[in-house]
């Protein structure tokens, strides 16, 4: 019963934000629409660390669909969703570790022209959903999931070039596996956060999400 009174079990439901609703539906858009581009290239270049964000594209659709599904639920309801989410961002950095692991044992040489190509494009599409979602990024920890999702993919995707770079002055595929490694653990980390977040949520009761004048204000202050 403490949890309740502090909020945790609320039956109320908390305020949403229409523009953070609009941004949610563009982002999962933009990463339903990469996924598709990134996985048809990342066959096509025999590319770990295309697949690997191809694969996390699609996660990241399918979370913006699960943020705006709870968005008008109770604040204890959304802390079990990011539990779950940073659960399977955690299985997607066990699945690409896997994964680049299995491409060393082949032997596969990438295409680098593909993988910059794509890798840049995927950078423009990332950083814009980024710069839509940065006043939520300290809000409650289904915020602050899809926060880190945007955030890592920006990473990812600068590696990605990186990598493109590494395979065609190498002519090794070792860069494309080196940053698919990267990539995965990237996503370990986001979970272990995400997971840490969504528990002490659970037991304290959500902070209120902040509202993006407020956000403003803080960031010029700093």
């Amino acid at each position: 019963m403490a949890d309740c009174c502090s909020g945790g079990c609320s039956s109320s439901k908390p305020p949403v934000d229409p523009r953070y609703r609009r941004i949610l539906w563009i982002a999962l858009w933009v990463n339903a629409l990469m996924f598709g581009v990134e996985l048809v290239a990342g066959w096509a270049a025999g590319s770990v660390a295309l697949l690997a964000d191809a694969v996390d594209f699609l996660g990241d659709a399918a979370n913006y669909g699960i943020s705006l599904f709870v968005l008008g639920l109770a604040p204890i309801w959304r802390s079990r969703t990011a539990l779950l989410k940073g659960a399977t961002m955690g299985g997607y950095g066990v699945f690409v570790l896997g994964t680049a692991l299995w491409h060393l044992q082949l032997g596969t040489v990438p295409k680098a022209e593909t993988m910059g190509a794509v890798g840049f494009l995927a950078l423009i599409a990332n950083c814009s959903v980024g710069v839509l979602l940065w006043a939520y990024r300290n809000g409650d920890a289904n915020m602050r999931s899809v926060w880190l999702c945007t955030r890592n993919d920006a990473i990812s995707n600068l590696a990605v070039m990186l990598a493109a770079l590494g395979v065609f002055g190498l002519g090794s595929g070792l860069p494309d596996l080196l940053v698919a490694s990267i990539m995965g653990l990237l996503g370990l980390s986001a979970a272990y956060s995400v997971i840490r977040h969504a528990r002490r949520e659970m037991r304290e009761g959500p902070a209120p999400a902040p509202e993006p004048q407020a956000a403003a204000v803080e960031l010029k202050r700093r």
